[in-house]
C-alpha cells in the first residue's frame, strides 16, 4: 500500500485504508489561549507559562535537549502543528482521517492553583475553550483531549459536562497525579467525578509525562543527550495503571475507559503476567476489591497507544488481542510517522505478522469505537 503525500482527503471510516491515530500534537500558543481569555487574566496566564518553564529548566540543571530528540523539524514547523485548517491538510497528506489531539503542554503544567492562586479555575476553562475552538473546525477529525485538573471534583464535573457540550469525547489527566497536588485516583473523593465521567461516555487519557524521578535522573545521566533519563518514564506509568485496577476503581465504574498515551506495549505482557496475575495466580497476594484479574480490566477498559514498534506490538497482539491497542503518527515528535504513515504502518504491522482483520482495528476501529464514532 504506497503512502499517500497529496491533500487529497484521506480515507474515511467507509473506506478500508481508514487511518485513525489516538496521538498527535499541537502547539496551542500563548496568543490562542490569552484571545479566550478576559482581559485581567491574558497576563497572568503568561506569566505563569513563563514561570513553569522557569521551573521546568531549574529541574533539569539548565540541561536542554537536543532540539532533534523533541521533535521533527520539519513537522514542527509544519502549519499543522498550529491551526486547525492547517491541521486537517497535514493529515490529509499523511492520509490519516482522524487524530486524538494533546497540547505540547498539557494545563497541569500551567492551569494550576500553585502558579494561578484562585484563578486556576477560570483559566482552566479558558484553555479548554480554545481547544474546543481548534476542534470546532472538524469535531470528528479533531478530537482535542481537553484538559482537567479536578482539585474541586465537584467544579470538575461541572467542566466535563460544559465540555461534552462543547463535543469532548477524552479528557486528559497528568499520570502522576501526587506531584501537581491531587490526590491519587483511587481516592474516593473523585468517585462521583468517576461515575459523572462514565455516563457521559468520554475517555480518560494519561499521557506519557515528564516526573521527579526523569529530573534526578536527568541530573545523574552520564550520557550527552541523557538517554536513561529521557528513555525510562514509560515504565514509571507501571504505577499509574496499578493505581487504576488494584485499589478497585475499575471494578466500582465497570465503563470508565482509561488509555495510556505512548507507554510503549513491550514491557505491558510482563507486567500483567508476572506482577499482577501471576502474583495473584501464586497465591501470594489478595486484593478483595477486584473480581476479576487485572489483565481483565486492562483488556475490558484500558489500552495503550504505540508508534512503531513491530515486536512489542506482536507481543502485546497476542497477550491482549487486538482490541485494546491504538496507533498513533505522535506528530510532530521524534518517533513520528509523518508524512508516511501508511507506509510505516504496513512495514510494522507485516513484521508482527498480524492479520488485515485485525490490523484495521488497530489502526482505526478502536479509536472509533472508543471515542464514540462508530457504535
Amino acid at each position: 500500500m504506497d503512502a499517500i503525500t497529496t491533500n487529497k482527503p484521506a480515507p474515511g471510516p467507509g473506506s478500508k485504508d481508514c487511518l485513525v491515530s489516538a496521538d498527535s500534537h499541537i502547539l496551542f500558543t500563548d496568543e490562542w489561549v490569552t484571545a479566550r481569555l478576559p482581559q485581567r487574566l491574558k497576563e497572568k496566564y503568561v506569566e505563569a507559562n513563563k514561570e513553569f518553564r522557569r521551573r521546568d529548566s531549574e529541574k533539569r540543571d539548565g540541561w536542554m535537549p537536543n532540539i532533534n530528540d523533541l521533535f521533527d523539524e520539519v513537522a514542527w514547523d509544519d502549519p499543522g502543528h498550529f491551526e486547525p485548517n492547517e491541521k486537517l491538510k497535514s493529515m490529509d497528506k499523511d492520509g490519516v482521517w482522524a487524530e486524538v489531539i494533546f497540547p505540547e503542554v498539557g494545563a497541569s503544567r500551567v492551569c494550576t492553583p500553585d502558579l494561578l492562586g484562585d484563578d486556576w479555575k477560570e483559566v482552566l476553562s479558558g484553555y479548554n475553550d480554545a481547544i474546543a475552538d481548534f476542534a470546532s473546525v472538524d469535531t470528528e477529525r479533531l478530537m482535542c483531549a481537553y484538559q482537567l485538573l479536578p482539585f474541586d471534583p465537584e467544579w470538575a464535573i461541572k467542566e466535563v459536562e460544559r465540555l461534552a457540550k462543547r463535543g469532548a469525547r477524552c479528557i486528559q489527566l497528568p499520570p502522576f497525579p501526587y506531584e501537581v497536588g491531587l490526590k491519587d485516583y483511587f481516592d474516593k473523593s473523585y468517585y462521583k467525578l468517576w461515575g459523572a465521567i462514565q455516563e457521559m461516555g468520554i475517555t480518560i487519557l494519561n499521557h506519557l509525562d515528564s516526573n521527579a524521578k526523569q529530573f534526578e535522573l536527568i541530573k545523574r545521566d552520564p550520557t550527552e543527550q541523557r538517554a536513561v533519563a529521557l528513555g525510562l518514564p514509560k515504565y514509571q506509568l507501571a504505577e499509574t495503571i496499578c493505581f487504576w485496577i488494584l485499589p478497585g476503581v475499575l471494578e466500582d465504574f465497570p465503563g470508565l475507559k482509561v488509555i495510556f498515551v505512548e507507554p510503549s506495549l513491550g514491557w505491558l505482557p510482563n507486567l500483567f503476567d508476572q506482577t499482577l496475575d501471576g502474583r495473584i495466580h501464586q497465591g501470594h497476594y489478595k486484593f478483595p476489591h477486584l473480581s476479576l484479574l487485572p489483565s481483565e480490566y486492562f483488556k475490558r477498559q484500558m489500552g495503550a497507544t504505540f508508534m512503531y514498534e513491530p515486536l512489542g506490538l506482536k507481543y502485546a497482539y497476542d497477550y491482549f488481542g487486538p482490541d485494546n491497542i491504538y496507533w498513533s503518527t505522535d506528530f510532530p515528535h521524534p518517533a513520528t510517522s509523518w508524512p508516511k504513515s501508511r507506509e510505516h504502518a504496513d512495514k510494522q504491522f507485516n513484521a508482527a505478522g498480524i492479520p488485515e482483520e485485525d490490523k484495521r482495528k488497530i489502526v482505526c476501529d478502536n479509536a472509533l469505537r472508543t471515542f464514540g464514532l462508530q457504535g
